[in-house]
Parts: C-alpha cells; structure tokens; sequence
C-alpha cells in the first residue's frame, strides 16, 4: 500500500471515529503532500514516496523546534499540540536504523569512500543517503559520521 492511500485510509477512519485531533493533523500531512504535488507539477515531474519521505521529516524538525520554544514560552498546552501531531506524523515514516546498524553503515561507507578526516563527511554521508535515501535521518546520522571522522 502506497503512502498516501495509507494516509487517507487513515484520515477516513479519523473522521468516521470522529477524533477531530487526529483528523486535523492527517489533513495538515495531507495539504503538505498536495504542496509537493503542485510544486512538481510546475517543473513537470512526479513527487516519489522519498520526496514525500523527506517533507515528513521536515515537519517533524518543525515541530520539534516549535515544541521546543512553547516549553521555553511556560506554553504546555501548545507544545503537548506539537508533540502530539509529531508522533501522528513519525507514524508514517519507515523505522529508523538502530545506533548500531547505523554505526556498522557508517564504518562501510568511510571504508568505501577511504575518508580520513572532517573534510570527507560529505562524501560519507553521500554514500549513506545513497544507500538509505529518505530512510536516513540525515541529522542523526551525521551527528555519527562526525564523531567517527574525528
């Protein structure tokens, strides 16, 4: 099943259980996959499942920082709102790599790319989006690379 059928299977049995929560933060995925389909559509091309991959991670970056100043703001009530849309949309992404396996794929790619030092980690982490494509959290991940290169 394609992600976005996925979804709107989702969305449909939001609203037929009538959790208007749920159902508000299926729609905002939902309206960001449409902004993607618009966009393509300007420069004729087609949005893949790694596209839609990637705009759900940057919702999630969002959110988390907007969760992160409501917490600061003595805002509670609004950051429970944005981590509660963060766990609706971490619900559609594939499951992350485990610290280890990502460890063992990041020891391969520096061998395979033969990085030494800091200058090298765009190459390593080329190679490991390469790989894993949106699959990869990219900020976990080079927060990994980074201390295996120093």
């Amino acid at each position: 099943m394609s992600l976005r059928t996925r979804i709107m299977d989702d969305l449909k049995a939001a609203m037929k259980a009538g959790q208007s929560d749920r159902v508000a933060q299926i729609r905002a995925i939902s309206a960001k996959i449409k902004d993607l389909d618009v966009a393509a559509r300007a420069k004729s091309g087609e949005v893949s499942e790694d596209d839609i991959l990637l705009a759900l991670r940057s919702m999630i970056k969002t959110r988390t920082e907007s969760a992160a100043m409501y917490h600061q703001g003595n805002r509670p009530e609004l950051a429970a709102k944005e981590e509660a849309e963060i766990e609706t949309i971490r619900a559609y992404l594939p499951a992350e790599l485990s610290e280890e396996a990502l460890k063992e794929a990041i020891a391969e790619a520096v061998k395979e790319t033969g990085a030494e030092g800091m200058k090298d980690m765009g190459k390593v982490m080329g190679v490991l989006k390469g790989r894993f494509g949106a699959a990869l959290d990219a900020g976990r991940a080079s927060g990994l690379v980074k201390a295996h290169l120093s």
